[in-house]
Order: C-alpha cells, then structure tokens, then sequence
C-alpha cells in the first residue's frame, strides 16, 4: 500500500506532501490546497493510505483508498 501524509515543514509556514515519508513531492502554502492535491495522487495510486498532520505535527485524519 502506498502511503502519502500532508505535514508542515518546520516552520509550519507551508505544508508538503510526502510519499512513502521520503523528499515532499508538492509544496503549498495553504493546508486545504495540500490535502486537495494528496487525496488525488492517493485515488490514483490505489490502493493507498494518506495520513493528514496539524502544524503541531498531530496526526488529525487518517483516509484509505481502495
């Protein structure tokens, strides 16, 4: 299963999408437009989890695609 998360960088200025926890893939300044992006390249790569981090880095949802 492929896994993908939206975490703030370490400023949490900005929010990445990462896949497999390696090199974010996607950078955005808003967390919305993130998630957005994240549960496309997850629907398109199923089946895969994806994992959504507040600036605070806590997990706030957790979504699969099949």
């Amino acid at each position: 299963m492929k896994e993908f998360s939206v975490v703030p960088n370490k400023d949490a200025t900005t929010w990445l999408i990462k896949a497999e926890d390696v090199a974010p893939v996607h950078e955005f300044d808003k967390r919305d437009d993130a998630v957005e992006k994240a549960k496309e390249l997850a629907s398109e790569q199923k089946p895969s989890e994806l994992t959504i981090f507040d600036s605070n880095n806590e997990v706030l949802d957790t979504q699969v695609f099949n």
